[in-house]
């Protein structure tokens, strides 16, 4: 399913072939966001057209509307979207937390303390019921009320793998708990344990059901190094009798700061001849990093989301195309930019559409900026191969402003 074609030559960074049923990703690669089906304002052809070699969609939404019978009876979530390559799905544990809920999110606002502190103060303990109201967890699973409508509903270990069964993506997940990014050590071992029990439970179900799909466990632990360490070899060494996991991802919170150090440490645990996943991360620096730290898959909604706010990448950082410099400006987002938008549209004409409130502009912007994460990240890959990472690195960051403009 997985091999590595070369390896950096110092980190844990690698250039790999993934193959699925419905073709092969070329790893290290970004993984295009299609929550519910769709990539938001783009076809399927137009998402293509970017470089995007895979979708990822979402177990939670897809449950709730249109249910995952109706995508199953279309032939499957790429069928039923258009889309011929290959797919994933993620298991709906981190929408059950953060849309049922509040304070669930991946990266914590400001950081509170260093990784490696060994103990939580008492100001980070977080009150269950309190920071979660729309959410009962216990042993067995989780009970949450649709952000819908506000109905009730259960996902187990189990009910989220029958789903992913039934939407039919190439590559799947176990299911887990995300904890907010400020929650209190003792919440985090607790919920850590939680989902490696889940995470059995899971892979027993997988194997129950049959079929070729992939499944992917979710290492967990916070931002704890002992936690991380811990759940690294649990999901490494879990290996029931008929067999463990395909791939893993790397879920759970962070601290801004300090997530390519909890990223390595987990994949200096997590077995070589897996894929890596790095779950719902998606600015570029970060992937540069969790590239370096050894991560071969991302994924995150961010390039389309800003897109539609009239927020576009360039390599001398982002720019907010509505802002007044634009109004005049006859040149591309970027004139050395081989997407469709900067081939033909200027940034007067771009930022106008968003004006003038023309659906155009959602589609435009995305194009781009999809189109620029999933090439930057080919361009990282490239430079493993080549040799030359550090320098592509070096340049990127060497340009690259975190201020917008």
């Amino acid at each position: 399913m997985f091999r590595v074609q070369k390896k950096m030559e110092k980190g844990l960074g690698r250039a790999g072939v993934l193959e699925t049923l419905h073709g092969t990703i070329q790893t290290p690669a970004f993984v295009t966001v299609g929550t519910k089906a769709t990539v938001k304002a783009l076809t399927p052809e137009q998402v293509k057209e970017t470089g995007a070699q895979v979708v990822l969609a979402n177990t939670y939404h897809l449950y709730l509307e249109p249910g995952e019978k109706i995508v199953e009876q279309g032939g499957g979530i790429g069928k039923f979207m258009g889309w011929s390559g290959p797919t994933m799905t993620d298991s709906g544990g981190f929408q059950v937390f953060s849309l049922g809920g509040k304070g669930t999110s991946k990266i914590t606002p400001h950081k509170k303390h260093s990784l490696t502190e060994a103990q939580p103060r008492l100001d980070e303990v977080e009150p269950r019921i309190a920071v979660q109201p729309l959410v009962k967890i216990d042993e067995d699973g989780v009970t949450f009320k649709s952000y819908k409508d506000g109905s009730t509903h259960r996902f187990t270990p189990e009910r989220s793998i029958e789903i992913q069964h039934a939407i039919g993506a190439d590559i799947i997940f176990a299911f887990d708990e995300c904890t907010s990014p400020t929650a209190s050590y003792e919440y985090q071992k607790e919920a850590m344990e939680r989902t490696h029990r889940w995470a059995k439970r899971s892979l027993d179900e997988h194997k129950r059901l049959g079929g070729p799909q992939a499944l992917f466990g979710i290492v967990q632990g916070g931002r704890f190094e002992d936690l991380r360490k811990e759940s690294a070899r649990f999901m490494a060494n879990l290996n029931p009798p008929a067999g463990g996991f395909d791939g893993f991802g790397i879920g759970g919170s962070f601290d801004k700061e300090d997530m390519h150090t909890a990223v390595g440490w987990v994949n200096e645990i997590l077995p070589e001849e897996k894929p890596r996943h790095l779950l719902g991360i998606g600015d570029p620096l970060d992937i540069f990093e969790a590239v370096e730290k050894g991560c071969d898959l991302f994924d995150c909604v961010a390039p389309t989301r800003i897109a539609r706010h009239g927020t576009l990448y360039t390599k001398n950082g982002l720019i907010h195309i509505g802002n007044n410099s634009y109004r005049n400006d006859f040149t591309a987002i970027e004139n050395d930019c081989g997407c469709y938008t900067c081939k033909n549209f200027t940034k007067s004409y771009i930022g106008y559409l968003f004006r003038a409130r023309e659906f155009l502009a959602y589609t435009l912007a995305s194009i781009h900026n999809l189109y620029f994460i999933v090439n930057l990240v080919k361009k990282m890959r490239q430079g493993i191969l080549d040799g030359n990472f550090q320098k592509i690195k070096e340049d990127f960051l060497g340009s690259y402003k975190i201020e917008s403009r």
